[in-house]
């Protein structure tokens, strides 16, 4: 009997619908191919057009009827008219915190045929994954704002580091380091950030004396974000708070291909509620409903998919196919110098894909 495995859909916005459905695409190709799971996918409304008619984001009871799923995925959130922190606070993070998804992953990898504007820089020297904590720090949503439009008014953002939070991160990140053998980089800004990123730094020496097999290396955010650019072969499994996190992986994303190739992660390791897979790219209303939106991060989200449900030889397999059209340049949207359709890369990617078992044989 095939597993089925249940997947909740939020397209979003703008692009959203169209990148997603290049992504499912591929995942139903992929079951097709293997024969042994298959995917049910469940469309839910929300995001900002569905604000503009409801004055919310998602239902009010949209958390329970999410928490049974498998795993949600997500197209992208924003549209003019919707400010930025209410589309952002009331789904995406609500969804985040709610489902205590408190682990992001970005994986920052220079695919073969993925455009790079670093100059004498191989492939293999871009292949870094960020682990970013992705529940409370700077994105807590804690403070005030006091004497609001007075001249004396004043403006509180408290970011929330507890104990509980950050060695958690710190754990999975050594965690991870271990099981591939890779070296761990934490990043932070200690000397300025003298009470939250202090405690950050000890709690990473801390946790370490744990895995003394892991070699470790302590960076502040602005050397990190030099060297991302000048050596970001010194980083290979990276973790960083919400905020420091969010921004060096755009960066991250500017060196391994554009936003058009940034896949992310939250997980929710203990399982207990789904875990959420997205691109990082914006809704670019500009250009929705044209056909030529990238889908190949949101084809890369769906790997993040294959390799969390235990698929990881068909997570490999569709950054294979991605890389192959890429490589062959025939098939690409107009962001990569191409002039085929959303639809066309999806198709392409897809017709790529070959049964990894059958590969095995054959070799």
């Amino acid at each position: 009997m095939k597993k089925k495995y249940r997947i909740a859909v939020i397209a979003g916005d703008g692009i959203g619908p169209e990148v997603l459905t290049e992504g499912i695409k591929v995942l139903n190709k992929v079951a097709e191919l293997d024969g042994g799971f298959e995917f049910e996918f469940t469309h839910f409304p929300w995001g900002c057009e569905y604000y503009t008619q409801y004055g919310k984001m998602m239902d009010e009871d949209g958390l329970e009827q999410l928490k049974d799923f498998d795993a949600i995925y997500l197209g992208a959130v924003g549209y003019p008219g919707v400010p930025d922190h209410i589309s952002l606070w009331d789904l995406l993070l609500k969804i985040r915190k709610g489902f205590d998804q408190y682990v992001n992953l970005r994986p920052i990898k220079l695919l073969n045929g993925a455009p790079c504007p670093l100059k004498d820089v191989s492939r293999d020297q871009i292949d870094m994954l960020v682990i970013r904590e992705n529940s409370e720090g700077e994105y807590a949503g804690a403070g005030d704002w006091l004497f609001k439009g007075k001249p004396h008014e004043v403006v509180l953002q408290t970011g929330i580091f507890s104990r509980n939070g950050v060695e958690r991160i710190i754990r999975y990140a050594y965690e991870e380091a271990r099981k591939q053998g890779k070296s761990l980089t934490s990043i932070s800004k200690g000397n300025a950030l003298n009470y939250s990123m202090v405690f950050w730094d000890q709690v990473f020496e801390e946790v370490g004396e744990e895995y003394p097999d892991v070699k470790t290396y302590s960076y502040l955010v602005d050397a990190a974000a030099m060297f991302f650019v000048k050596q970001p072969w010194r980083f290979e499994i990276v973790v960083t708070s919400n905020l420091f996190g969010d921004i060096i992986t755009d960066l991250g994303a500017a060196i391994a291909g554009g936003l058009g190739l940034a896949a992310g992660a939250n997980i929710n390791p203990t399982l207990e509620f789904p875990s959420m897979f997205e691109p990082i790219h914006g809704s670019a209303p500009d250009i929705a409903g044209n056909n030529i939106a990238n889908p190949l991060a949101s084809i890369w989200s769906a790997s993040q998919i294959l390799d969390f449900f235990g698929h990881d030889d068909w997570g490999k397999e569709v950054l294979n196919s991605i890389e192959q059209v890429m490589t062959e340049g025939k098939v690409l949207t107009p962001d990569m110098g191409g002039n085929s359709t959303t639809q066309d890369v999806g198709q392409a990617v897809a017709g790529s894909l070959r049964n990894p078992q059958a590969l095995k044989i054959n070799e």
